[in-house]
């Protein structure tokens, strides 16, 4: 607020001829066209510059040329796709800028400034962490049943390749996210106060209790998991996982010094989930029953 006060002292103080317009553009292609009054207060005797209106300004420049970074993952036939090195705008770098031209007006285009932005797995760590397994669940689906068949298709990729770091915690709901029709899952069975109906993205409950199992091999500290409140074919029971946006979900805490892999895929009938970390890492895997098939 100092700082915008005194812009606005300043600002009066500036001939009358000066061209009050700055030009921002990227990659040297014009964006759009700012003016000194785009962020003042209305009504103001002096210019003083809205910082909220130039936050969600800023916001917006963001939403259209940050870039997402990408972390590194395995892919179909085992080989390492390397990660992507996203991009952010330099706030910081940018208000100076547009400070400096208001104070001088030494320029009238400003380059919006980007920093790069780096992905928390890289493909280093992922060599490091792809070789030792430490935990491993296997369990049966029938995949004539297209659309329960489907919805656990989506909600194993959505898990694969993610990867915990030390102290980190995981939520099933948060990484798979809301299941609805637009992410292309479908209506099939689910369990509702114990009683069967059909409901979208029905069949990731087995995704969700594979992760468990998978999980509890590895000996890893279980935060949250709730059981179906009746028996599930796929499973042991007890030995379920029921997951639901709006209500229960799976959560589990790496425990250990080193970062967890997740890797998940579909078999024919089998959906296989294994977990890995780096050949040091020193853990205590716990024996859990066997999937009936």
């Amino acid at each position: 607020m100092i700082l915008s006060c005194i812009l606005g002292i300043i600002l009066t103080s500036q001939p009358n001829n000066y061209t009050d317009h700055l030009v921002i553009t990227k990659n040297r292609i014009h964006v759009t066209t700012i003016k000194q009054e785009d962020f003042s207060y209305p009504y103001s005797e002096l210019p003083i510059i809205d910082t909220k209106k130039f936050n969600q300004f800023l916001d917006n420049l963001d939403k259209h040329f940050s870039i997402t970074p990408e972390n590194a993952s395995i892919g179909s036939n085992g080989e390492i796709v390397a990660e992507k090195i996203g991009s952010r705008i330099y706030r910081q770098s940018f208000t100076e800028q547009l400070y400096a031209y208001f104070f001088s007006h030494r320029s009238n285009t400003l380059e919006i400034p980007m920093l790069p932005v780096y992905p928390k797995v890289d493909s280093e760590l992922l060599s490091d962490i792809r070789n030792m397994r430490i935990g491993r669940y296997v369990t049966v689906f029938n995949p004539s049943n297209k659309t329960r068949s489907n919805n656990i298709d989506l909600a194993t990729k959505a898990i694969n390749n993610y990867v915990i770091f030390p102290g980190e915690t995981f939520s099933f709901n948060k990484v798979v996210g809301k299941r609805t029709a637009s992410k292309g899952y479908l209506k099939a069975p689910v369990i509702i106060r114990g009683e069967f109906s059909e409901d979208i993205g029905g069949g990731i409950c087995q995704v969700s209790s594979t992760l468990f199992n998978a999980v509890d091999n590895a000996g890893l500290k279980i935060i949250q998991r709730f059981s179906h409140t009746r028996n599930v074919p796929y499973i042991p029971p007890g030995r379920d996982a029921t997951v639901s946006w709006y209500g229960p979900d799976f959560v589990f805490k790496n425990i250990y010094k080193e970062p967890i892999l997740i890797r998940a895929k579909t078999l024919g009938h089998l959906l296989v989930i294994n977990l890995y970390s780096s050949e040091t890492i020193e853990y205590k895997p716990k024996k859990v029953p066997f999937a009936p098939y």
